[in-house]
């Protein structure tokens, strides 16, 4: 009764706090860039991404602040994970993860750890990790089309998902729409499927840890919703957008094909970073 709907959430707190030890959050996110390029700036890692890390590292700063033996947060990159549902190659997003490391490291980013499918089941191919990961522990496509029937948040997991498919195959796609959409439908349960399968890998891996959720999460969750910059959509990350930085300083997440509406590309040592709306523009 004291924490509310809050209470499951806090009820993880509460062991770290007894120990006085450090929180360790674990945040599944950070696959890869969406290979839609109406979207991106390319596969690599950009201002969204740093920004993203400065935030979650002042997180870990600010719980410091009142709790001395700070946290922790471990970003579970699940790119490799589901890579060829998405149509990614397995090398852009080792290219994205390496990148990714080094920007942590170049903003100081002290509190934040890193874990992924290479971390898992030594040195199998990305295809072979899958398989085992799928076999481990993914539960069976027809329950999850059963949850998605019967299960208002799974149904709009599971179109949330499709949308994001469809998008990014649109550029490429060839055949007609109610052909992509089957496709898409059809890998957006496979999606579901390998997410809850690395989540139940994480939980295994780290079974002493506070899960983070990048998506809003309805009050008696488990986990920690949690935005990593400004948007008008919830489901946009830095993963599917560009960062665009406004007049007024803030900093947004847009599509490209959007952002090259309002503002202009600005080049970081010598690669597409984000984009700059001046006042200006902004008119």
């Amino acid at each position: 009764a004291l924490y509310g709907c809050f209470a499951p959430q806090f009820g993880q707190l509460l062991p770290f706090i007894a120990d006085r030890a450090p929180v360790l959050f674990t945040l599944p996110a950070f696959p890869c860039k969406s290979p839609n390029e109406r979207k991106v700036l390319g596969h690599l890692p950009d201002m969204g991404e740093r920004a993203s890390l400065r935030f979650l590292q002042r997180v870990c700063q600010k719980i410091e602040e009142v709790y001395s033996p700070g946290a922790r947060i471990l970003i579970c990159s699940d790119g490799h994970v589901f890579g060829d549902l998405i149509h990614v190659p397995d090398e852009h997003i080792t290219d994205y993860a390496k990148t990714l490391r080094k920007m942590a490291a170049e903003e100081g980013a002290s509190s934040l750890e890193f874990f992924s499918l290479e971390d898992v089941s030594g040195s199998q191919t990305f295809d072979d990790k899958r398989a085992q990961l799928t076999a481990e522990f993914a539960e069976p496509i027809a329950f999850l089309r059963e949850q998605v029937r019967h299960d208002d948040k799974a149904l709009a997991l599971y179109r949330g998902i499709t949308r994001f498919l469809v998008e990014d195959a649109s550029s490429t796609h060839e055949g007609t729409k109610s052909a992509l959409l089957r496709d898409c439908r059809q890998r957006a349960y496979g999606v579901v499927q390998r997410s809850r399968a690395w989540s139940n890998l994480i939980a295994g891996y780290y079974p002493r840890s506070v899960r983070l959720s990048i998506h809003p999460q309805p009050c008696g969750s488990v986990k920690f919703g949690i935005a990593l910059l400004e948007s008008t959509d919830n489901w946009v990350t830095p993963w599917h957008s560009v960062a665009v930085h406004q007049p007024d300083g803030m900093l947004t997440l847009m599509k490209r094909s959007e952002a090259e509406k309002v503002g202009r590309v600005v080049f970081l040592n010598g690669a597409p970073s984000h984009f700059i709306v001046s006042e200006q523009d902004a008119l």
